[in-house]
């Protein structure tokens, strides 16, 4: 063997140092109905595979989901049903926000807490940043919520029962026959909880 057949040889025994981003994979979410609830199956894997305290993780599903829930055992139970394009959906923003790194884009990161300011640092490339507030986007008061009271909704997803899906303040609003992306606006005429129901107007 010549010189560069064994520089060859040498090379491609070397460890692979540093990683990439095809190395980190979140786990698609495990969803289905169970009664009035949705249950989020992989919860802990996920929480895992991130590298999160799971409370946190919870914290901001039921935040964005609008709703009520809780952890049990591995998995994470949310009050009403939600589609598991919408979990992933959230879940995927939560990784933007708060796993990958802006800088380098890797996922080698933790969080931690500056006088008050919650951190992210990139244990890859040694950058850090402050975490965004999200902006609520502005509402109708939760108060205005009541029934035969007309709100303006957007349809965010549709529901696995074919029920557009839009959230407003803390309550989730299912209308029958809406299309996810229309601006509508919407009679209640049941609410139950932070769940509202309501019709076309």
């Amino acid at each position: 063997m010549d010189y560069e057949s064994y520089l060859d040889r040498a090379l491609s025994k070397l460890p692979k140092i540093g990683g990439t981003d095809e190395r980190f994979t979140v786990p698609k979410p495990h969803v289905f109905a169970e009664g009035k609830t949705t249950v989020l199956e992989n919860f802990a894997s996920i929480a895992s595979t991130l590298n999160r305290d799971p409370d946190h993780l919870l914290k901001y599903l039921l935040g964005e989901l609008g709703t009520a829930g809780k952890t049990d055992g591995t998995r994470a139970v949310f009050q009403g049903n939600f589609s598991g394009e919408l979990i992933e959906e959230h879940i995927n923003a939560y990784v933007q926000e708060y796993v990958l790194c802006s800088e380098c884009g890797k996922p080698d990161t933790h969080l931690v807490r500056e006088e008050r300011i919650l951190m992210i640092k990139c244990d890859a490339c040694g950058a850090h940043r402050s975490v965004r507030k999200r902006k609520a986007p502005p509402t109708v008061s939760a108060k205005a919520i009541q029934r035969d009271s007309e709100v303006e909704v957007m349809i965010m997803d549709v529901g696995s029962k074919g029920d557009g899906v839009a959230k407003l303040d803390r309550y989730t609003i299912f209308v029958p026959g809406a299309r996810k992306g229309e601006k509508l606006k919407v009679r209640i005429k049941k609410v139950s909880g932070t769940l509202a129901f309501g019709e076309r107007v």
